[in-house]
């Protein structure tokens, strides 16, 4: 009766199926824990990448400045790659000569809208990751289980009285891949749903921004187009007051 039932002798002493499922679980979290930490600094540094934008944005700046600055950097802002794809094809069509004001604001509209795509997908790397985990991690701790108590019983079977004594050590070495499996499960589920959502306000974020950009573009193609030679002293005269 007076076995030692800690954890590390449970592991040590059971089967090997469960202990690679075990060495699994535990490798699935460890993996999950660093995607997490990943994205809690990945998502607050593009959140304050944005909001240092957004401001710079709306003091006034000069879009052709703003335009240039952007084109220069690869490491920016979503919301400033989004608005240099814009602007890039603003001003491509507007040096083909393109004439019809709808015809510029939807290439421009288009533009922003597939490196808006982009972004998203590139802020929800690794999410589809966590929610496997989440899902995944408790029913490979429940096989880890079933598959130890099976193990266990099969071994008493060849013993001629059984008492709890017997019995406890196998079921309780079982019932650590299952406590393993939620281990890792629990963790993964809480910070998907919290990034699920931190994502959705930051993809909220910049459509709202895709909308007043595409407004401040909307109102500078009431003019004619200028000529190719005078453009850059041309689309200097973009207003993006709101």
């Amino acid at each position: 009766m007076n076995q030692d039932l800690s954890i590390f002798t449970l592991v040590t002493q059971a089967s090997l199926v469960v202990q690679l499922v075990m060495a699994g679980l535990l490798i699935a979290s460890l993996a999950s824990w660093t995607v997490i930490f990943g994205k809690i600094f990945g998502l607050k540094r593009v959140r304050g990448d944005n909001e240092e934008f957004e401001r710079e944005f709306w003091a006034g700046r000069n879009l052709n400045e703003l335009y240039a600055d952007a084109a220069k950097r690869t490491d920016g802002a979503p919301m400033e790659r989004i608005f240099a794809s814009g602007m890039r094809e603003f001003l491509k069509l507007r040096e083909r000569r393109v004439a019809d004001p709808g015809a510029l604001l939807d290439g421009a509209r288009r533009a922003m809208r597939a490196s808006f795509q982009r972004e998203v997908d590139a802020v929800e790397s690794n999410l589809s990751f966590l929610a496997s985990v989440g899902s995944v991690s408790p029913y490979v701790g429940l096989f880890g289980t079933v598959w130890g108590i099976m193990h266990a019983f099969v071994g008493l079977s060849n013993m001629q009285q059984v008492t709890l004594a017997t019995v406890a050590p196998g079921i309780a070495e079982a019932l650590v891949a299952t406590a393993i499996g939620l281990f890792a499960a629990i963790p993964a589920v809480i910070a998907y749903n919290r990034f699920a959502r931190d994502i959705d306000r930051i993809a909220m974020q910049l459509e709202t921004f895709i909308e007043e950009f595409s407004n401040i573009l909307q109102r500078n193609t009431g003019a004619p187009p200028a000529p190719a030679a005078a453009h850059a002293h041309a689309s200097t005269g973009f207003s993006n007051t709101r």
